[in-house]
């Protein structure tokens, strides 16, 4: 029997994207001696994604909450968490932030928020109920961190987390999953509908507002104008909201013979092996798993400018930073690219290397792993109980 300390996850949902797969990544490389692991959803979870956990002693939990306040969950969560009796809980985003009360009261030792990105609704971080809400809460939790620079600083300088309780945790990328393939060394994906000469921009990640898809489209419309001797090619890979909206307004644009949106994906290397410029539309990120992804495939990444994705991207040798919502810029940048295979494959060939430098899979998982062991160490094993969420 593994007596390993338990880590409870605390989710909105478990289902496809960049946030959900690397939780899962941890979760199959850290070592089973070292932690066992749970995942609680808020609402629920999506099961073909669920798969993805190799471990079979991970359990998966679903409060099935509804919108609004629901109180009710906060008890639900609290019931659990005193039935699973877990060493730490480690809730993600502003979605799962305020329910470090309730782990407090269910004798939790260690309580860790991570900061991955923003909504769509307030891709800046302004908006006052959202951040005081982030405030009130940081006294209930051992640390705080961000998955990037610009989201650590905004949490010390805006939200009020010390110096103490601040990390910056980088995301790592499967680098020999991830990785370029010569001509004919692997099959084109399933269903793909595209030539061997098209020329195809692609996206990876949730179409949800915060990704912006319809300003990538909308940068596609305009690329083709100006380009319209090359067969360029769009696909958008992934599920959510808005993904029907963005399938009409392809419809809308006349842009059906030469888009895809398939929906969800489980071979997302073979598509970006497939690809040969990605793109980025979104109005605000945390440190862009998709964009690395797609680094490590030895793609050039066209992004905006905003959260964690100028910190992934050298503008200029990686890739290229665009303004956000705004067509035009990617476009132009997206241009550079059709036009010359020369500097999609040398950018692209930097970003492999940054990837490899910078954000391996292994540097994350031991710096997770760390987290988890300094946080235990301090509030478990060396004082022996349980100390007060406001030291």
């Amino acid at each position: 029997m593994n007596d390993a300390p338990l880590i409870v996850h605390l989710i909105y949902r478990l289902d496809f994207g960049g946030l959900e797969t690397l939780l899962v990544e941890r979760i199959n490389r850290m070592p089973a001696s070292a932690y066992r692991h749970a995942i609680v959803c808020l609402t629920d979870f999506n099961p073909a994604f669920a798969r993805k956990i190799m471990r079979a002693d991970v359990t998966i939990h679903a409060l099935h909450k509804q919108p609004g306040q629901s109180p009710g969950t906060h008890v639900a969560l609290w019931r659990l968490l005193r039935g699973l009796r877990p060493a730490v809980l480690h809730s993600y985003n502003l979605s799962a932030v305020e329910y470090g009360p309730a782990a407090l009261l269910a004798g939790v030792p260690v309580r860790v928020n991570g900061a991955h990105g923003r909504d769509h609704d307030d891709p800046h971080g302004t908006n006052r109920k959202h951040n005081a809400l982030r405030r009130l809460m940081v006294p209930f939790y051992d640390c705080c961190y961000a998955n990037s620079a610009a989201m650590d600083t905004w949490n010390r300088d805006v939200i009020g987390v010390p110096a103490h309780k601040s990390r910056m945790l980088a995301n790592g990328i499967d680098a020999e999953r991830f990785r370029p393939h010569a001509p004919g060394e692997v099959a084109l994906p399933e269903h793909w509908p595209f030539e061997p000469g098209h020329l195809v921009i692609g996206t990876v990640g949730r179409i949800q507002a915060v990704k912006d898809h319809a300003a990538l489209i909308d940068a596609f419309a305009l690329l083709r104008a100006r380009l319209p001797h090359l067969p360029l090619r769009l696909a958008i890979v992934g599920d959510g909201p808005l993904l029907e909206t963005m399938r009409s307004k392809v419809a809308g644009l006349g842009l059906n013979d030469v888009a895809w949106l398939p929906g969800a994906r489980t071979d997302i290397a073979q598509i970006l092996g497939s690809l040969h410029v990605f793109a980025m539309s979104s109005i605000a990120e945390g440190t862009p798993g998709s964009a690395l992804e797609a680094m490590a495939s030895a793609l050039p990444v066209v992004g905006t400018r905003v959260g964690g994705i100028p910190e992934v991207i050298d503008d200029g040798v990686t890739g290229m930073l665009v303004p956000p919502s705004d067509p035009e810029a990617m476009a132009a940048a997206l241009a550079r690219y059709a036009v010359s295979p020369e500097l999609v494959a040398r950018h692209g060939a930097a970003g492999r290397e940054r990837v490899l430098c910078n954000y391996s899979m292994t540097a994350m998982v031991a710096a997770y792993q760390g987290m988890y062991d300094s946080l235990c160490e301090r509030k478990i094993k060396t004082r022996g109980a349980v100390t007060s969420c406001a030291e």
